[in-house]
């Protein structure tokens, strides 16, 4: 053990005469080995020297593709049982994160999802209201570094996100997706696979999907100035201005001083449009080879939970609204970037039907049931799109939109670009898919107590995907 490691170890040692315990790493190949026992107090304040890689290098190394890393969560006993109790809750406890030697403590830890993220994974059976007791291995976690005034970064980071990827057996589809945005020059979340392990005990393989927050717009955006938006729309589906308290209630930025005038301004703009002008005001406020690629590849890949399934509550046109994207305003150069999210059902809407939650009925740029909400499928009722003022300025762009899309046509499809990545990573979490299910599954002979995603099962969700891809 080197010198600097040693020092480590020796101040934890340390801090376990004081009655605090941790669990400390020493990194071999990335496999950290715990070797202390849980906390029954707080966790230490540890106040890094300065020298930790996790200061010295910026978020490139978190998400370097070419790496499976390990990570370590260490939660007091009793705070893990009151969020396994309720993890909808999405509770914050403290925590501490130990990666390659280094230790981050405290850290707030949580879980974290949505209605798909919880869906058969707790013990209320109703998927729609998402309550209960954890029941599945994994759930997604969220890691928040600045905790309670904290200001170190962790590799320039302020959060990480675990993905568990219960609903995608493959686990593979949300990276893929991301990787696809990215190449075709949209800024997109990074993600990669990690290891997780929660107090000596290894949970499984996890998305390490990027937060999409302050440190994404600065990284993306080298000014970095200008707010984030979560799932709101400029326009609401009437066409009407999207009311202040929406936009404010979006906001995952700069909350505190709640400047809205240019993503107000962008929306009122599409308000005051038409089928002539529409246009105008999308050259105005977006880049439109950006928008036109984030399209391209967003009815390629099949993301129909995605901004163009607009689901509507009953048969009143304003009960229709989208969801899973963000938007990143650019105060410098007064323009609006579109962000894709959730990733995780991308290319199974190539099988139609596979799932009749989420099926969008219309084609790009096509509309239905003269704009009106219809049911389609799941008995769920939508809208087409493209009634959508926004969108239907988007869907204007027909010749950049072909010419665009032949492009990726011949750069990701005819050559097998995709097939290729895909191949790729697949083979890159093979030996960790076989590693959960040797873990969690040992000795258990009935598949529906299987804890952790077999090996036949992922084999078979890979071989679905990659079928998908080829129907691309």
């Amino acid at each position: 053990m080197d010198i600097s490691r040693s020092n480590k170890f020796n101040k934890l040692l340390k801090l376990v005469t004081l009655g605090l315990l941790i669990i400390v790493s020493c990194s071999k190949e990335d496999r950290p080995t715990p070797i202390s026992t849980i906390p029954d107090r707080s966790l230490p304040n540890i106040k890094p020297k300065g020298n930790e890689k996790y200061l010295q290098k910026n978020s490139d190394y978190v998400y370097d593709q070419e790496k499976i890393r390990t990570y370590e969560l260490i939660i007091k006993s009793e705070d893990l049982a009151e969020i396994n109790a309720d993890p909808a809750a999405e509770k914050y406890v403290e925590g501490a994160l130990i990666f390659e030697g280094d230790t981050i403590s405290p850290v707030g830890v949580r879980y974290k999802g949505s209605l798909g993220a919880f869906a058969g994974c707790l013990s209320n059976p109703d998927w729609g209201h998402p309550a209960g007791q954890k029941t599945c291995e994994k759930l997604s976690m969220q890691v928040k570094i600045n905790w309670n005034g904290r200001k170190e970064r962790f590799f320039d980071l302020n959060k990480l996100q675990f993905h568990s990827q219960n609903y995608d057996k493959s686990q593979l589809r949300e990276r893929l997706a991301y990787w696809i945005f990215a190449e075709m020059g949209v800024r997109s979340p990074r993600s990669v696979h990690a290891r997780l392990l929660i107090n000596n005990t290894y949970s499984g393989l996890y998305g390490l999907t990027e937060e999409i927050d302050n440190r994404f717009a600065e990284y993306f955006y080298k000014e970095g100035k200008g707010n984030i938006y979560k799932e709101v729309w400029p326009v609401k589906a009437n066409g009407e201005l999207q009311s202040d308290k929406a936009f404010i209630d979006a906001l995952k930025t700069n909350e505190e001083e709640q400047d809205i005038n240019l993503i107000k301004e962008f929306g009122q703009a599409i308000a005051a449009s038409n089928a002539s002008t529409g246009k105008d005001v999308v050259r105005k406020y977006m880049n439109v080879n950006e928008i036109m690629s984030y399209i391209v590849v967003d009815r390629a890949i099949r993301h129909d939970d995605g901004p163009f399934h607009w689901y509507c509550d009953d048969e009143m046109v304003n009960s229709c609204a989208s969801k899973n994207f963000y938007w990143f305003e650019d105060k410098k150069n007064r323009k609006m970037h579109f962000i894709p999210w959730d990733m995780d059902g991308t290319f199974e809407q190539m099988i139609t039907g596979a799932n009749l939650y989420t099926g969008i009925a219309d084609k790009w740029g096509e509309t239905s049931n003269n704009c009106e909400p219809f049911t389609y499928w799941s008995g769920q009722k939508q809208r087409s799109a493209a009634c959508d003022k926004l969108t239907a300025a988007w869907v204007s762009f027909g010749q950049e939109y072909n010419s665009i899309g032949s492009d990726f046509r011949n750069n990701f499809v005819v050559n097998n670009k995709i097939i290729f990545q895909f191949e790729k990573w697949a083979k890159q979490i093979e030996p960790f898919i076989i590693e959960a299910d040797n873990f969690h599954n040992k000795g258990i002979t009935n598949a529906a107590n299987k804890k952790a995603t077999t090996v036949f099962v992922w084999e078979k969700a890979v071989n679905a995907l990659r079928s998908q891809i080829n129907a691309m």
